[in-house]
């Protein structure tokens, strides 16, 4: 009967340290998944900076572009300006000036 009873015994100390390792794993589970939904709304919360501090670099660059395409677009139109003064001048004082080269003909045509 003692052996029955040590049996017994051993046999209850192996399915109680089965069932402490399973509990142990699923406590370690749900902490690491409350853990993940914790640092969620951090994570949400860089990451809406971070696009944050993108889109503001992103228009500052678009603002300079379109300042530096409008100071050239003016440029080039004082230039056709003083060249077409020129060429006027030249042609009044009997000098046919040489043809212009196509993309400068092509943009007195259409203006762009």
């Amino acid at each position: 009967m003692a052996v029955i009873g040590t049996v017994g015994m051993v046999l209850a100390g192996l399915f109680a340290a089965r069932a402490t390792k399973q509990a142990a794993a699923a406590t370690a589970e749900a902490t690491r998944a409350a853990a993940q939904a914790q640092a969620e709304p951090n994570q949400r919360a860089e990451d809406r900076a971070a696009f944050d501090a993108i889109k503001t670099e992103l228009r500052a660059e678009l603002t300079s572009t379109r300042d530096e395409v409008r100071s050239l677009r003016s440029l080039v139109r004082a230039f056709a300006w003083y060249v077409g003064e020129l060429t006027t001048q030249m042609r009044g004082h009997g000098v046919e000036p040489p043809a212009p080269p196509p993309r400068v003909d092509e943009y007195n045509r259409t203006g762009v």
